[in-house]
């Protein structure tokens, strides 16, 4: 066995489904996974508190939305390492990945990303109004351009904020029709900017490598500024919240546990996390995971409790 930058094991022999494994990063579920299916969540649970929706009914289509986000998240990564092969033979942390390393060709990722986008858009099909359009644009042009905004723009996470973060639309449509002008750009405001913070993170662990490789991101846009620049990303994150929350007329367990614990949880982050340390940005982005944990939790507190007034 060998090891990865972030010290995960890596066997020297991989079978072929152990490299697919790996292709759709389900070995490191539910990180980059979760992180879909957060924003679904959040819109499910929203648009559930304002229709009365049953319990059950939440709970079932939570689990779909929750295999519909892996699947996405699965194709995304393909799409990434397809894109991504020359790029990822020049970072220490990606040059072991099974197309950068040569083990499997683009035609098996290919025939496996095909696979994965007929699942997506057939699940799609089973949400209701203009869900399913706004899915497709979640898929293409958000997830399929991602890796080219990488060489295109200094601000590849500001793209990859809106991809991430796709499914609150189309979970709020399907159940709810029209989405509010009102409601929608303070979500996609706030929550750009909380994908910036995480995968700004993320990307610390190759400055180096992809320095050197001519990968463009926010990690080396904003080089020593770092901490306070992502600070006021999370500043702007938390006020969307709140200012959701309101505009949504959300109550206290919302406020308390959504919006106060989520701004506690990013405080954590920005003050612990060494951005020179490849570990431990590792370990803060995958704590985002918690973030959108607790801004869910706030969310179903509120709709359970006010199923009881009703």
């Amino acid at each position: 066995m060998v090891k990865t930058a972030n010290g995960s094991p890596q066997p020297l022999h991989r079978s072929k489904w152990r490299l697919y494994y790996e292709l759709t990063r389900l070995h490191k579920f539910p990180a980059g996974s979760i992180l879909v299916f957060w924003p679904c969540a959040w819109g499910l649970t929203m648009a559930a508190y304002r229709s009365a929706m049953p319990p059950v009914e939440l709970t079932v289509k939570l689990i779909g939305y929750l295999v519909g986000s892996t699947l996405l998240h699965n194709a995304a990564c393909i799409i990434n390492d397809i894109c991504d092969i020359d790029f990822d033979r020049r970072v220490e942390r990606t040059k072991s990945r099974p197309l950068a390393s040569g083990a499997l060709s683009v035609y098996e990722a290919a025939a496996l990303l095909v696979g994965h986008l007929v699942i997506c858009l057939w699940m799609l099909s089973w949400t209701k109004g203009a869900a399913p359009l706004w899915g497709i644009i979640g898929v293409f042009p958000l997830h399929g351009l991602y890796p080219l905004m990488k060489r295109w723009t200094n601000w590849p996470q500001a793209w990859l904020g809106l991809a991430m973060n796709w499914g609150f639309t189309v979970a709020w449509t399907s159940e709810l029709g029209r989405l509010p002008l009102y409601i929608f750009l303070p979500f996609v405001v706030g929550c750009v900017r909380w994908t910036i913070l995480y995968d700004t993170i993320y990307a610390c662990q190759d400055k180096k490598d992809d320095s050197t490789a001519g990968v463009k991101s926010t990690a080396l846009l904003f080089g020593s500024g770092i901490r306070p620049i992502l600070s006021c990303f999370a500043a702007i994150f938390i006020s969307c919240l709140l200012c959701l929350g309101i505009l949504n007329e959300q109550r206290l367990p919302f406020f308390a546990v959504s919006v106060i614990g989520a701004a506690a949880h990013l405080l954590w982050q920005l003050t612990t996390t060494n951005f020179d340390i490849p570990s431990d940005c590792w370990s803060t982005f995958t704590a985002n995971n918690d973030t959108g944990l607790i801004v869910w939790a706030g969310i179903l507190v509120d709709y359970l409790l006010s199923r009881d007034t009703r």
